[in-house]
């Protein structure tokens, strides 16, 4: 099961997004918070898989809460849900290390799927709108840093169609590679990068002007 915690203001918008997850097998919803605090309060309780932030909140807001989850032991896998998909709060969320981000609006087939996806880590949540989303609010790029260079030129390659928001098996078809090796390969990529996840890689790319 994929333990899901539900945090937004609107206790509709939590009634009906709790209902859909609840119809599903492998998801359960674990809890549910009406702001940030509540929130950070909740996952040190529940330690949940997967935490659906909403960004703006009264009491504490979802970037603050998701900075100070994020630095807990082992933390869940944190999407940010907002109204709209330029949206600069969502992208520093991202870099400070949120998982992703989904538009409230979004169809709810995607948002299952998108809850799946960040658990599995095997790609990136809407990834032609988080990458645009990074090309809109793009600063000067940062030089690459040193260990970049320790990747070999396979990690090189698998790095820069990860970055495009590849999933495994995407990578894996155009590289005739098998999904396994893909993995493997992703994996010492974060590693060596020391990055948390994929997202975190397309973030890395964007802001060392390797996207």
């Amino acid at each position: 099961m994929i333990r899901v915690v539900l945090v937004d203001d609107q206790a509709l918008f939590r009634a009906g997004i709790r209902m859909l997850i609840a119809s599903q097998p492998d998801l359960d919803v674990v809890g549910e918070a009406g702001n940030g605090q509540e929130a950070i309060d909740l996952v040190r309780a529940l330690h949940p898989d997967v935490v659906l932030m909403d960004i703006r909140m009264p009491v504490m807001d979802g970037l603050t809460a998701t900075a100070e989850i994020l630095t807990q032991p082992e933390p869940p896998r944190i999407v940010m849900l907002t109204t709209f998909d330029l949206d600069e709060a969502a992208a520093r969320a991202i870099r400070q290390g949120a998982s992703g981000f989904l538009l409230k609006d979004a169809d709810p087939e995607f948002l299952l799927a998108a809850i799946r996806t960040v658990h599995s880590g095997s790609s990136v949540i809407a990834a032609s709108a988080t990458r645009e989303l990074f090309a809109h609010f793009a600063e000067a790029p940062q030089p690459v840093p040193p260990q970049f260079a320790a990747l070999t030129d396979r990690e090189r390659e698998i790095f820069a169609l990860a970055a495009r928001g590849l999933s495994n098996s995407e990578i894996a078809a155009r590289e005739y590679l098998s999904e396994a090796t893909v993995k493997t390969h992703i994996s010492r990529i974060l590693t060596k990068l020391a990055l948390r996840d994929r997202v975190q890689l397309v973030v890395f790319a964007f802001e060392h002007g390797l996207a």
